[in-house]
């Protein structure tokens, strides 16, 4: 016969039973917690706590190179976004804008003021690779992240001796290995002539593209560069269009992009193929010359395009062209730089998710070590992955050709690690 428990006791030993549960799995989780803390003791939390934490950024919002200030409308209209969604593991994001006006020493002043007034967790996005030269050292010295700065030059991947600086873009050696791949099989043999911008920016690309060019039928027979505070390059294009290349290599900034477009499409007796270098692409700069003078002009992207038709009912363009209406209303959804600072402000949340601790140390080590990662924004194949020996987070990109008021994309994404083997030192 079996014994009834009267309903007290049974309560009792049940309260009894769970409140040892609840005290074994406190006990667990707090074990779980001090191992936590005590791997992340002694790191710094400056500008991070457990409902906040506080960027800077350092734009041209003035000067020649102002038609890039606009990424960071991008990027504030990500986290103003995210915010309202509960923010970041529930941080909210506070991001700070200072204006260089693409001059290095302006960006170290503006440095300095993000890091010991504005007292930052990390400087994201530094424009330019004369301003990211100019502050990695302070930033590095001052063990303060400088993730994902906007400039492909290929040192942010290759350089050990700045842990605290990292890339994000396809670098220009790699973006310069796509057209030279293009070129050996649509031009083999091709004459080219190049125009670039008279520093490590420009001579990054050419050299990169000269390299991916050897032993081919591919040959550059003329090349003028300008400097950033050149009025124009009206010169260097006639010299170049006295070589009577069949291809012209565009490696500017928006600015003298559109001189360049301009100037070719002026010039009847020269009409060579006009590849032009992804960081002069945007509508920004083509609008001003004319969409008629710009069909067929070719470039290479790795993210989407918000004025592409094939894109318009894809999930992340749409909430991020709702996104720039409600928090960036002066911005066009269209131009593709407000699309690389929503682009590039995602890969930022999924490292600053992703830290094993919210200090500055754990995002220093989230962004070398991403395996493969989609962001909403990447054309599809395109994701970001670091590792050791690999600080390149993005190096693979599709080639567009301009046609109608709009890019196309044309041919396969092309993985230059597998092309070409990864990058090195």
């Amino acid at each position: 016969m079996r014994k009834t428990i009267p309903l007290r006791v049974a309560t009792a030993m049940i309260a009894a039973l769970l409140t040892a549960t609840a005290c074994s799995s406190r006990r667990g989780q707090d074990a779980q917690d001090t191992a936590a803390d005590g791997a992340c003791k002694g790191q710094q939390t400056t500008g991070i706590t457990g409902k906040t934490v506080k960027l800077g950024g350092i734009y041209p919002l003035s000067g020649p190179a102002s038609a890039y200030g606009t990424i960071s409308k991008g990027v504030a209209a990500y986290f103003k976004y995210v915010n309202d969604k509960g923010g970041i593991d529930g941080r909210k994001v506070e991001f700070v804008v200072r204006d260089d006006g693409y001059q290095p020493p302006k960006a170290v002043e503006e440095a300095r003021r993000l890091v010991e007034r504005e007292k930052v967790f990390a400087v994201f996005q530094t424009l330019g690779t004369p301003s990211t030269a100019a502050v990695r050292d302070y930033l590095n010295q001052q063990k303060v992240p400088q993730p994902f700065v906007a400039t492909g030059a290929s040192v942010w991947g290759a350089d050990d001796k700045h842990p605290w600086t990292i890339g994000w873009q396809p670098n220009y050696v790699a973006e310069a290995r796509v057209y030279a791949k293009y070129l050996k099989e649509a031009k083999p043999k091709a004459r080219v002539a190049v125009l670039y911008q008279n520093d490590d920016f420009g001579k990054d690309l050419l050299g990169g593209f000269e390299k991916a060019l050897a032993g081919s039928g591919v040959k550059v027979v003329a090349a003028e560069s300008y400097e950033v505070t050149d009025p124009s390059v009206s010169a260097q294009m006639a010299s170049l269009a006295r070589s009577r290349a069949d291809v012209l290599l565009d490696v500017t900034t928006p600015k003298f992009g559109s001189q360049a477009l301009a100037a070719d499409a002026r010039n009847p007796k020269w009409n060579p193929l006009h590849i032009v270098n992804s960081v002069a692409s945007s509508a920004a700069v083509l609008q001003p010359v004319g969409f008629k003078n710009v069909q067929g002009v070719v470039s290479a992207t790795y993210f989407k395009d918000p004025a592409d038709p094939q894109w318009a009912d894809d999930p992340e363009v749409k909430t991020y062209k709702k996104a720039l209406h409600a928090y960036a209303p002066d911005a066009d959804p269209a131009d593709q730089f407000n699309a690389y600072g929503w682009a590039v402000a995602s890969s930022l949340h999924q490292a600053l998710a992703a830290m094993k601790c919210p200090t500055r140390e754990g995002l220093r080590d989230a962004v070398r070590d991403l395996k493969d990662e989609k962001v909403g924004m990447l054309l599809p194949g395109v994701t970001l992955s670091t590792g050791p020996g690999d600080a390149f987070p993005i190096e693979t990109m599709q080639l567009m050709r301009f046609k109608g008021e709009r890019w196309q994309l044309f041919g396969k994404p092309v993985d230059t690690r597998k092309e070409f083997g990864p990058l090195t030192k």
